[in-house]
């Protein structure tokens, strides 16, 4: 039996925030294009808070190379929408949701099977209750169509069309934001946590001592080299889909592929030494793995030019083989995989709206879900619930909103549209999004509650401020 709303996850009641949303007057109209987590969202948050809304759905009149059904929210991937725990960051984010009206995780709570600490959902029957619920709301029309840009009537029109956004649809993206801030495949290197990093053994160095000390470096004895390569090529690799063939740049290689080419290629190439002397040794080593912060607080770092397509297990085997990540803490793996997502750092604010280049914008335009490059399906659905809420405000000319930096969602957008790092990357929420606390205790444990709880705070005094929740006013 599905455990009722908030009994697992200690969320918010949903029940006195609907009770606001259906008693809001109508203020104008809405459009969101996709029919997936973050278009759902977005609708169902912009239709209670009383909008028209017109969601479209190109499915089943044109399908993609991943989806079989017609019905909205299908799960294409894994049926886990991550951590129940109340203490964890997915947990947060999931609270957030629901305090703000979620369609999504309510529905994947009563549709829930086993899935351990996980909140794992029955595909079918979680998709078929989404489809009814949004196709049976009074405010939402959804029209089975390809959205086109000749379509937008001036209202406020969200784009959550997702990793496989149509090829018609991710030229016009392209033509607005410049081609340059459009990717069409995620080649992306594992990401750590910064406190797991070992730094008896790794140091701080850019090469040549050239600017600032941004790099840590991890070294590689021959030895340790060699046995890094034996477990790289004996490594399990992903098998991608069809759609997902295709020829990447040469910067882009999976690593695995490099070092097929011989041995030594990886420490002639992406792991060359120069310019780094290990301070231990006073030598320069044989191998080099640098780690590049990936945000401002140097909370996370990325593998430099280590994307790959090993399976999630092998990349924590293969990369803990390297001096001083044998204990580290993965905040995501590497991908290579189809996924159109936007530079957004460059083309969106925190709230998920669309700066237009030069003159009147046509219509206020905002972006949700994984082409904003966020991952999973929470991260999708949270961003499409902003979306919703700043498409409404739009439709009815009130300021936008977004949720302080703290929040687990906060800290969501502050990597989607604040990215320090010099080639932004898509991200699921994770600890390393937090913002460290002012002075943090040294037992991680009690570390991370406290941010846990500082989240906790900061959200609910955000709630009660703003007005965008009738039930509030």
């Amino acid at each position: 039996m599905a455990p009722a709303v908030g009994s697992c996850l200690g969320y918010v009641s949903t029940e006195r925030w609907v009770a606001g949303y259906l008693a809001a007057v109508n203020s104008g109209r809405v459009t969101v294009v996709g029919g997936g987590f973050a278009g759902c969202e977005a609708a169902w948050t912009a239709a209670h808070l009383g909008a028209e809304v017109t969601l479209y759905e190109m499915r089943p009149t044109v399908m993609t190379p991943a989806h079989s059904t017609h019905l909205l929210a299908e799960l294409v991937c894994s049926n886990s929408f991550k951590s129940n725990d109340p203490e964890s960051p997915p947990g947060q984010l999931k609270s957030e949701m629901v305090a703000l009206g979620s369609v999504m995780i309510p529905s994947a709570l009563r549709n829930s099977v086993p899935g351990g600490s996980a909140l794992a959902v029955d595909r079918e029957k979680f998709a078929a209750e989404v489809t009814s619920l949004i196709e049976g709301h009074p405010k939402i029309e959804v029209v089975r169509r390809e959205w086109t840009p000749d379509l937008a009537k001036g209202e406020p029109t969200v784009i959550a069309t997702g990793p496989l956004t149509s090829p018609s649809l991710s030229d016009w993206i392209a033509s607005v934001t410049g081609e340059k801030h459009l990717y069409f495949y995620d080649a992306v290197s594992p990401t750590v946590m910064a406190d797991t990093v070992d730094r008896s053994v790794v140091w701080e160095q850019s090469r040549y001592d050239k600017g600032e000390a941004a790099y840590l470096n991890c070294p590689m004895a021959k030895e340790e080299y060699e046995r890094f390569v034996d477990a790289l090529l004996a490594a399990e690799q992903v098998t991608p889909h069809d759609f997902e063939e295709g020829k990447y740049f040469e910067g882009c290689m999976p690593i695995e592929e490099i070092a097929r080419r011989g041995r030594n290629s990886l420490s002639f190439g992406n792991f060359k030494p120069v310019g780094l002397t290990d301070p231990r040794t006073g030598r320069r080593p044989h191998a080099v793995i640098q780690l590049r912060p990936e945000n401002r607080e140097k909370t996370m770092y990325s593998l430099v030019a280590c994307q790959t397509r090993m399976k999630w297990g092998a990349q924590a085997e293969v990369f803990r083989l390297v001096p001083g990540l044998e204990s580290a803490e993965f905040l995501r793996f590497g991908v290579m995989h189809r996924n159109t997502y936007l530079d957004s750092p460059r083309l969106i604010d925190q709230n998920l709206r669309f700066g237009w280049r030069g003159g009147e914008e046509p219509f206020p335009l905002f972006f949700a879900g994984q082409i904003t490059g966020v991952e999973g399906y929470v991260e999708s659905g949270a961003t499409g619930i902003l979306a919703g809420i700043n498409a409404f405000r739009a439709s009815s000319s009130e300021p936008l909103v977004s949720p302080p930096r703290t929040t687990a969602l906060g800290s969501l957008l502050a990597h989607v549209t604040n990215s320090e790092a010099k080639e932004f990357s898509p991200m699921n929420i994770n600890w390393g999004l937090f913002p460290p606390l002012p002075d943090p205790p040294r037992d991680k444990a009690v570390r991370r509650k406290m941010q846990i709880e500082l989240a906790r705070r900061s959200f609910e005094d955000w709630a009660a401020a703003i007005s965008f929740v009738p039930a509030l006013r």
